[in-house]
C-alpha cells in the first residue's frame, strides 16, 4: 500500500474529516493519530464488549499502513521496534474482534499516544515549527 493508498482508505472510512496531507510524515502522523482514536474508542467500550465495528476496521488498517511504511534496511534496530508495538496491538485488535475480554486496548493507546507525540515532535522540528 502506497502512501496515496493509505489517504484515500482515510478519506473513505472517516467521512466526517476531510483529510488532506501532502507528506510521508503527514500521513504517518494522521495513521498515528487515528489508530490512538481509534484504540481509545475501543477501550472504553471494553467492559461490555459491545466494539464499534469501524473502529476495529481503522484500527486494523492503521496498522498495517503502520507496518508495511517501515523500511527495516534504513531503519534498523527503530523498525524493529516499532513493527513489534504495532503487532503487538494488531493482536490485541484481534482479541477485540473476537469479542475476547480485556485485550489491555487502553494499554495500546498508551503506546500509540506517545509515538504521535514523538512523530510531532519530530515534524515541529524538521519544519522549525518548535515550541
Amino acid at each position: 500500500m502506497t502512501f496515496l493508498d493509505a489517504r484515500a482508505q482515510y478519506r473513505r472510512t472517516d467521512t466526517g474529516e476531510a483529510l488532506s496531507v501532502e507528506s510521508p510524515h503527514g500521513i504517518i502522523l494522521v495513521t498515528l493519530r487515528e489508530l490512538e482514536r481509534s484504540l481509545r474508542v475501543l477501550a472504553a467500550a471494553e467492559p461490555d464488549r459491545s466494539y464499534p465495528t469501524p473502529h476495529i476496521n481503522r484500527a486494523f488498517t492503521a496498522i498495517y499502513i503502520l507496518q508495511s511504511s517501515l523500511d527495516f534496511e534504513k531503519g534498523g534496530e527503530i523498525s524493529e521496534h516499532l513493527f513489534r508495538v504495532y503487532e503487538y496491538c494488531r493482536l490485541r485488535v484481534a482479541e477485540t474482534f473476537r469479542r475476547e475480554p480485556s485485550p489491555r486496548l487502553s494499554e495500546c493507546a498508551d503506546h500509540i499516544g506517545s509515538l504521535l507525540a514523538a512523530w510531532q515532535q519530530i515534524g515541529n522540528r524538521v519544519t522549525g515549527n518548535a515550541a
